[in-house]
């Protein structure tokens, strides 16, 4: 079944309409994470149990969070092509 978009945006994780799910192993952990969620006021979702794995990626998300990327500048129809032929870029690379 295709996904509809419903004209909605997708909350930020680490915001009460979207918390960080986190799985830990001890309760110790557990609260080394609360303070490193109420210091940088994320809300997030800490379960402790020791069966499963323990889940951190979300907090590494929130820790880490990626660069925007920033896109090379144009060359214009009338400046030097950056080939390095010395035509205009529309008579060369641009065509």
């Amino acid at each position: 079944m295709d996904q509809v978009f419903d004209g909605k945006k997708p909350a930020k994780l680490g915001t009460p309409k979207r918390p960080a799910k986190i799985n830990v192993h001890t309760e110790q952990r557990q609260k080394e994470i609360e303070a490193i969620c109420d210091e940088n006021d994320w809300t997030c979702e800490i379960t402790v149990d020791s069966e499963k794995p323990e889940d951190t990626v979300e907090l590494e998300i929130l820790r880490n969070p990626s660069a925007p990327t920033k896109a090379s500048p144009k060359v214009g129809r009338n400046e030097p092509c950056p080939c390095g032929s010395g035509k205009k870029f529309k008579k060369c690379c641009g065509s």
